[in-house]
């Protein structure tokens, strides 16, 4: 018998104190935390985000947590990866898989770190929840709001815990900032501005678009790459060589929605969050953007979209390009622009926030803390979204960032993309989450799935 979190429960629940012993390994790989109070943890997709996400919030940082899979379409980062964990922990625990169903089937894997292309994120996390594996799951959500609302059910019937990855509500100056709006210091919230990088957002970004988006000439697909799974549920294309890179990835249809929704998650995630409207999303979406030239990307390049919620409160959203006309003309030396950001309107003044820090239309607002007897946002003890998921395995208690915030936030990137592609105003109902009286767009919602790869 295999000892890991699950079987030392169930059998001390069984025998009360008598279980078996455990293969001998290096008492590195313990450290000070005892073996059944460890979580064991596989990695699926450890290129880019995936090997950032893995090896500094789990591996290095996490003494009570033991990755014991690596899973990629790549033979050499799975490899690599599994490797270097393993000389990190002294002794041979983490093991390099390519089909992420045997890493599934594993019954000493308490939890899944899902990092792959944006395309594979819910139909991994579908099929971890039947797994009964709580998850961890990269931004943005999905690719189509029907596959969102099926693993909403697989989430709730299995009960597992899941933690989006949108490390903002883990940091200090997010936490503040809404904080300070949720117990009204501004004032009433009348009107919000969230804005991010586009596809060609100036500086990196636009440098990366003109080196791949060109990319369009079939290419033979490497040794190391398992192509058909790497496709997946999406549909058959050649393969180039800036299709499976993490530049191709974000903005191909194919795969994703584009930055409206890969770096977009943040700023909405926030606005979601100060306005506690983490169960419901605004019901109109009305605005215009643009497409990048002919080539291998098709995602939206730039976007401005003006939402409404059902209490009349506004948003703009908007990608960095559009932002600078509007942000841009903000008193500078309140709200310095910046590639990013979320800011609420009051009746009272205005707060903002970013990764660079805290705004605000006075000195006094942007110093000030809440009060004691203020009522404070739902907070983890952790300023780490990944140590917040780990606490959330062992207690049961809800995560910072759980599945209805994401579902909810990421409905907003879904309607802008639908709006501007059709051209047109989409009407939103939040209670029954359809859209209102327009057959096109509510086909937009879902995806066809290439077999075997559905769900």
């Amino acid at each position: 018998m295999k000892m890991n979190r699950r079987t030392f429960l169930k059998t001390t629940a069984v025998t009360a104190g008598v279980f078996a012993i455990p293969t001998i390994v290096p008492s590195s790989v313990f450290g000070s935390t005892a073996p059944s109070n460890r979580i064991n943890i596989a990695a699926i997709g450890v290129g880019g985000r995936g090997q950032d996400n893995v090896w500094n919030n789990f591996v290095k940082s996490q003494q009570d947590v033991r990755v014991v899979a690596a899973c990629d379409c790549f033979s050499s980062r799975r490899e690599e990866m599994a490797q270097r964990i393993n000389e990190h922990y002294g002794g041979n625990i983490c093991k390099a898989e390519l089909d992420y169903r045997k890493v599934l089937a594993r019954e000493d894997v308490d939890g899944v770190v899902i990092s792959t292309q944006d395309h594979w994120h819910v139909p991994l996390a579908y099929h971890a929840a039947l797994a009964k594996k709580d998850m961890y799951v990269e931004k943005p959500l999905s690719v189509a709001m029907e596959w969102s609302f099926r693993l909403r059910k697989a989430v709730e019937e299995n009960k597992v815990v899941f933690q989006y990855g949108t490390q903002q509500r883990s940091s200090e100056g997010f936490t503040r900032v809404v904080n300070l709006v949720r117990n009204g210091y501004i004032g009433k919230v009348k009107h919000i501005d969230a804005w991010c990088a586009g596809m060609r957002a100036p500086g990196g970004y636009e440098n990366v678009f003109e080196e791949h988006y060109r990319d369009v000439e079939p290419a033979e697909v490497p040794e190391e790459l398992d192509y058909e799974r790497w496709i997946g549920p999406a549909p058959m294309k050649p393969y180039t060589k800036s299709r499976c890179t993490e530049w191709g990835t974000y903005h191909i249809y194919d795969y994703a929605l584009g930055f409206i929704a890969g770096w977009g998650a943040h700023p909405l995630d926030i606005a979601q969050w100060g306005l506690n409207k983490d169960n419901t999303s605004p019901v109109k979406y009305e605005g215009t953007g643009s497409f990048p030239p002919k080539g291998l990307f098709d995602t939206l390049d730039c976007w401005d979209v003006n939402c409404e919620y059902a209490d009349g409160v506004t948003m703009r959203f908007m990608c960095t390009r559009a932002a600078e006309k509007i942000v841009g003309k903000m008193d500078q030396s309140k709200l310095p622009f910046k590639e990013h950001g979320t800011t609420f309107f009051g009746e009272d003044g205005w707060l903002s926030v970013c990764r660079q820090g805290v705004y605000a239309s006075s000195r006094k607002l942007q110093r000030m803390k809440i009060k004691e007897t203020d009522t404070p946002v739902y907070h983890s003890n952790s300023t780490s979204q990944a140590r917040d998921f780990v606490d959330s395995i062992k207690s049961r208690k809800p995560t910072i960032s759980p599945l209805e915030s994401a579902i909810r936030s990421d409905t907003i990137s879904h309607m802008s993309n639908i709006c501007i592609r059709l051209k047109r105003a989409i009407q939103w109902n939040p209670e029954k989450e359809h859209i209102i009286g327009d057959e096109e767009a509510t086909k937009m919602l879902g995806r066809g799935m290439r077999s075997p790869w559905g769900f």
